[in-house]
């Protein structure tokens, strides 16, 4: 169990940090209708999200279109906890915006938390058709094949095309390890 919630917090945090990134791109390459809170995504005090989030629900509910605010809001309700409401809040963005890998993972994290793996794989594999290299997708579609469906032999692979691409990150160490075990035929405590 202990191992799994080093896991989990690990994607939540990478997660949570590429939303943020994602939510900074986004608004240099978009007009952006109205502004959002100035506090970065992944970041403040519960009341800081709460008042970020109320505000980002007022934008939509004007703007339905705003694709930005949206992703905002599903990586606010993603680093709160709240998964069905990023998953909601997500599903509203890929409306508007079909294409993008990252919304597509966070997404699929969000699955898999409440426990929808095969959902899961399902954006994980979306996100890798539109970008093979999308590290959060690889590294995730691992987690879910081998810690949450017991099946490392499908989800191998993908922590392999991981290391292929970014072998020297703190992360990458970390599935270089997990593939150690499951090579060993010990995978990592998971509950």
């Amino acid at each position: 169990m202990k191992n799994e919630n080093i896991i989990i917090a690990v994607v939540a945090l990478i997660a949570g940090l590429l939303g943020g990134y994602l939510v900074f791109s986004i608004s240099s390459t978009h007009k952006q209708e109205q502004a959002m809170p100035a506090i970065p995504a992944g970041s403040g005090s519960p009341t800081d999200y709460a008042r970020r989030i109320a505000e980002a629900e007022k934008v939509v509910a004007q703007d339905p279109k705003n694709v930005t605010v949206w992703i905002s809001l599903g990586n606010d309700y993603f680093d709160t906890d709240q998964a069905q409401k990023a998953i909601g809040a997500y599903a509203k963005a890929l409306e508007l915006d079909p294409n993008n890998p990252n919304v597509l993972t966070d997404q699929g994290v969000m699955y898999r938390r409440v426990g929808w793996y095969d959902k899961a794989i399902v954006n994980f594999g979306k996100a890798l058709t539109l970008d093979p290299k999308h590290l959060q997708s690889l590294y995730n579609m691992g987690i879910v094949y081998a810690v949450d469906m017991k099946q490392p032999e499908k989800g191998l692979p993908y922590w392999k095309k991981y290391i292929e691409v970014d072998p020297t990150s703190a992360t990458a160490i970390q599935i270089k390890g997990m593939i150690e075990q499951y090579s060993k035929g010990t995978p990592p405590a998971t509950k």
